[in-house]
């Protein structure tokens, strides 16, 4: 019971934290900051898809998962987390 309470009260603590780092700063003239339904999808399909919905979002590069990236916020940059195959693995999101 009191590693139960332990991993409950971490997992709430945690939650406090993780909040604001996720919170997206909002970029003028753009509407949409996040593409959930692009999980799965070839990298090139949702290059385009990113790109037509937003013709200021200029740079998609495609990043390997798990390769290191800047934390800057770039408001004409959406990064397509992609897996070996080239399928996008997180949900692309700008910044």
């Amino acid at each position: 019971m009191e590693k139960l309470t332990l991993v409950v009260a971490f997992l709430l603590l945690s939650s406090i934290y993780i909040q604001p780092l996720t919170a997206q700063s909002s970029c003028p003239g753009v509407k949409k900051d996040t593409w959930p339904e692009l999980l799965g999808v070839p990298a090139k399909l949702a290059k385009g898809i990113i790109q037509k919905e937003n013709r200021r979002l200029t740079n998609v590069p495609n990043v390997l998962n798990g390769s290191p990236v800047t934390k800057d916020l770039r408001c004409n940059r959406v990064r397509l987390f992609v897996n070996v195959l080239d399928y996008v693995v997180q949900i692309p999101r700008v910044g």
